[in-house]
């Protein structure tokens, strides 16, 4: 217990960058595992997305389609366009305005579940 103690008020006195990084990254380990263990797989489908998008595909051109189906393969695509494109105000080059609108207003509503 001593040791542990030791140890831990040098680390917090005297930083060592490579130990920090280990740490951060055995810490990540762990907690994926954590999450993927205890995933209730009550998660956002990407293509319920591309679903609800289909009414409005007339107004997207053939690249943007292309890109809206890219988008929508993944749980983790729909989550990266969200906070890159959506959450902020950024424009995507791949979408005209209008579209990227219509894209978020979409994704807005399963935020909660990605």
């Amino acid at each position: 217990m001593i040791l542990i103690v030791v140890a831990a008020l040098f680390l917090h006195f005297f930083p060592q960058p490579k130990l920090t990084q280990w740490y951060h990254e055995q810490k990540e380990t762990v907690l994926e595992m954590f999450n993927t263990a205890t995933d209730t797989k009550v998660r956002l489908n990407p293509n319920k997305i591309y679903r609800n998008l289909s009414k409005d595909l007339s107004s997207f051109n053939e690249q943007e389609q292309e890109y809206l189906k890219e988008i929508t393969e993944t749980r983790s695509n729909v989550k990266s366009f969200y906070f890159e494109y959506c959450d902020k105000p950024k424009r995507t080059p791949r979408l005209h305005q209008k579209n990227q609108e219509t894209v978020c207003n979409v994704i807005k509503p399963y935020q909660s579940l990605f």
